[in-house]
């Protein structure tokens, strides 16, 4: 592959022609190399973001996109140089899969010669060599999301746009592709921008997540960042799962419905809100060594596998507890629990709602 270059998005907006704002002035730098994922729901802009990267769309008056330090924002599609997947593969039913990883190659009118030897090392590379011949509704769903990647792939792109790629497949060949691309992309060392709303695919591929609210991006960082130590309500809400509990502080801990909360804030005339993941807290005997901080009834147990999710009422408020414990849990069940303060995230009430 060539050199890998930095993608950079300067003061971008858009503005649709009836009025409607896609996209809030931002401003993103993607790094050589670098794989960034996209993520937020639906109408959030991603795929706007997306589409002026590509050149399918212009930011508005102001905005730049540069690839390296090259100002492309006035340049056409096919001038940029960028391989695009879609949640559709946009294949081509009349032709073979061997003519559909060549197209981009024949419409750049390389050699015959080239184009044979990029086609055959994009079907090694795909595992796709023996169905070279086959028409694309000879196909697998996971076969033909192969043969988009490698068409995309064929022209020696300088940047990979992946969007909604996996959507369209069941979930266990979701689970398949995604740890084929994240290899893929590993080993090619390819500037990508891959957009979804999935949390596991952004989680996995993203060297980076940028998670985008109404037109903006709202935090980027890692995905340990991001689950982890999230900046605002809504992202914290919108990455897996978080429980919100409204109480009121003093004295080192925080009373809420159930119990009290290890608090190490200050303490406050106003209710403060706090958010945990399920994951945090720890089921406790309420006569051991560990003092219960929550006490609740199972509502609800849902056997998922590597651990069993619970929905405890605690006084009135639902409380979700993910558990490693191999015994069976049931509705009624009285259940005491407790977490570390530092475990707790405190955010602005009226910043999102549930």
């Amino acid at each position: 592959m060539d050199e890998a270059i930095r993608i950079r998005l300067e003061a971008c907006a858009k503005t649709f022609g009836d009025g409607s704002r896609a996209l809030e002035p931002l401003d993103l730098e993607i790094h050589a190399g670098e794989t960034v994922v996209v993520l937020g729901p639906s109408g959030c802009g991603k795929t706007t973001l997306l589409r002026l990267i590509a050149g399918l769309e212009a930011p508005d008056a102001g905005g730049r996109v540069l690839f390296g330090d090259e100002d492309v924002t006035a340049q056409a599609i096919e001038r940029r140089n960028v391989g695009m997947v879609f949640q559709s593969y946009a294949l081509f039913p009349n032709m073979s899969v061997a003519e559909n990883v060549a197209y981009g190659l024949r419409v750049r009118r390389r050699p015959a010669a080239e184009r044979e030897a990029r086609v055959a090392e994009m079907l090694s590379m795909m595992h796709l060599t023996e169905l070279g011949h086959r028409r694309i509704d000879q196909l697998s769903g996971g076969q033909r999301q192969r043969v988009a990647l490698a068409r995309a792939l064929a022209v020696h792109p300088r940047v990979l746009l992946l969007d909604e790629p996996l959507t369209a497949l069941d979930a266990k060949l979701r689970d398949s592709l995604r740890t084929e691309i994240d290899r893929l992309l590993r080993r090619l060392g390819i500037t990508t921008l891959y957009v979804t709303h999935d949390q596991s695919e952004a989680m996995a591929l993203g060297d980076r997540v940028a998670v985008m609210e109404k037109g903006r991006i709202a935090q980027i960082g890692t995905p340990q960042d991001i689950y982890h130590r999230p900046r605002t309500a809504f992202v914290a809400q919108f990455v897996g799962t978080m429980n919100r509990l409204v109480g009121r502080a003093g004295g080192g801990t925080l009373e809420v419905p159930g119990g009290r909360l290890p608090w190490s804030g200050d303490a406050s005339a106003e209710p403060v809100e706090v958010m945990f993941r399920p994951e945090d807290l720890r089921i406790v005997s309420p006569d051991g060594a560990d003092a219960a901080q929550l006490n609740g009834t199972i509502v609800s147990a849902f056997f998922l596998g590597d651990r069993t999710r619970l929905v405890v009422d605690c006084a009135g408020d639902l409380v979700a507890v993910d558990c490693a414990l191999r015994r069976g849990f049931h509705p009624g069940e009285a259940i005491a629990l407790a977490l570390d303060a530092g475990a707790l995230r405190a955010f602005d009430c009226t910043e999102a709602a549930p």
